[in-house]
């Protein structure tokens, strides 16, 4: 098999199952190569795609300009243009004035604030799972834990009402799509009025907190903090909540899935938890390495560099397998073992340089919290069904998680 073919497998049910092995192979016999499949060169090895996420300089994101050089009509696509105009997608200087506006009132002390509504949300979300399962019957744990703590803890920063959670959650699930390098053709319209929708949704409650702020992340982002400090602009504040509500709920959930699949899986892992909560915050950490939802991202070189030998010339595209990553032998002792209490150091899930996700402090929050209350409550937690896996190797996560008590 080559390397291309092995790239594509990832798209399989064998490698929506376990991508891993396919990882390991390319890390192996090709760890930089030259992709035909993606139009760029592939990175497998932690040193390599760490290289490349912390030269903001040299590699950068897959920004409008550069998709306006090279991928003609893509503004005929309303997803992208939408992913675009979000600060992931975006570089410096824009990146850096946008980063800063945002990170002025989305602090570490307003997330660690949160810890009492996260708690909250968690019991709250565990109670509902603990009524469903109170016969002795199993519960999707997704349906009925992570996607609505997550909507609960990135609603509650936001300002959604709870009301309009189940419609966010269809529209986000759609755009998510848009990451999958196998999106079907046909699901092109519905993803793109998706994302239409979330963009109209979140400039209503802008012009709705322009004239009645609240206490919460939307009405700070839209208020001056100081008399000369720089005002957000309305359309950065969507563009922030955007991210933040996109991004704040999705991978996180996704993470938890595949994190608490291979916790129930490994009796022995979760009985550690179970007698020790304080192992929740490292095993939210091993989680997010072994088998984290974010698995790649792109780059563009925008100058000449060098990789491990390998050249890498000024235009190149350059793909960064994070999942693969993060199971390095030259980064992690025995990376396949999942083991809560291992203490080597975080992975690439969150990001690295100028792109490290903002919402990190925020996601190990809610991990972490959730861990320590699934310990103590439901120490003989157990799959009781078919798993189902999200068909999207770029944005790994759990369809259904049937568990039982």
């Amino acid at each position: 098999m080559s390397a291309d073919d092995a790239l594509l497998s990832l798209s399989t049910p064998a490698g929506l199952a376990d991508p891993y092995p396919v990882y390991a192979k390319l890390r192996e016999e090709t760890p930089i190569f030259r992709s035909e499949a993606f139009d760029g060169w592939v990175l497998s090895r932690f040193a390599d795609c760490q290289q490349v996420l912390a030269d903001g300089e040299t590699f950068l994101v897959l920004d409008a300009q550069w998709r306006d050089r090279h991928r003609p009509g893509w503004r005929d696509n309303p997803a992208m243009v939408l992913l675009a105009d979000l600060l992931p997608w975006k570089n410096p200087p824009e990146h850096t004035r946008e980063r800063r506006l945002l990170m002025r009132d989305f602090t570490v002390r307003r997330v660690q604030g949160l810890e009492p509504a996260v708690r909250r949300a968690v019991d709250r979300v565990l109670d509902r799972f603990a009524d469903a399962t109170a016969d002795g019957t199993a519960a999707d744990f997704v349906g009925t834990v992570l996607y609505p703590l997550g909507m609960a803890v990135i609603g509650d920063l936001v300002g959604v009402p709870d009301s309009d959670h189940d419609r966010l959650r269809r529209v986000t699930d759609l755009i998510g799509k848009q990451v999958d390098p196998a999106m079907s053709a046909d699901l092109r319209a519905e993803v793109d009025a998706a994302a239409v929708e979330f963009r109209a949704y979140f400039a209503d409650l802008i012009a709705l907190r322009q004239t009645e702020p609240r206490d919460d992340l939307t009405s700070a982002l839209l208020a001056r903090p100081t008399p000369d400090a720089e005002l957000m602009s309305a359309e950065d504040a969507l563009n922030s909540l955007l991210v933040l509500f996109g991004g704040g709920y999705e991978t996180t959930a996704g993470a938890l899935g595949l994190g608490i699949h291979a916790l129930v899986t490994r009796p022995a892992q979760f009985a550690l938890l179970a007698g020790d909560p304080g192992l929740a915050a490292g095993a939210a950490e091993e989680m997010l390495r072994w088998d984290g939802a974010a698995q790649m991202s792109q780059r563009a070189a925008v100058r000449p560099a060098v990789l491990d030998g390998v050249e890498i010339a000024a235009g190149d595209l350059v793909v960064v397998l994070m999942g693969a990553a993060n199971r390095d032998p030259a980064r992690f002792a025995d990376p396949d073992r999942f083991d809560i209490t291992r203490s080597a150091g975080r992975g690439l899930f969150f990001g690295h340089g100028l792109h490290l996700c903002l919402g990190a402090a925020l996601a190990r929050l809610e991990m972490t919290v959730l861990l320590e209350q699934l310990g103590k409550r439901f120490p003989t937690l157990r799959i009781a069904g078919e798993v189902q896996r999200r068909p999207n190797p770029a944005l790994r996560g759990m369809a259904a998680l049937p568990l039982t008590r």
